[in-house]
């Protein structure tokens, strides 16, 4: 004899399966740690500080 299987909870796992899937292949793609992000940040500081400390003219902000 075959087991009852109600629809309504098969379709909702179903979906769950699925989201879990989509939200897998985005972490795997988009993911990044705290960390990462903010050594991130900090190099883009360090190396514009570098940048702006050895330029021949100071930076104007009139643009002449």
């Amino acid at each position: 004899m075959a087991d009852i299987v109600n629809l309504r909870q098969f379709r909702k796992q179903k979906a769950r399966s699925e989201k879990s899937k989509d939200a897998e292949a985005n972490r795997a793609l988009f993911g990044r740690t705290g960390n990462e992000k903010d050594r991130e940040r900090a190099g883009r500081e360090a190396s514009k500080k570098f940048l702006d400390g050895h330029r021949r003219q100071p930076n104007s902000d009139d643009g002449a």
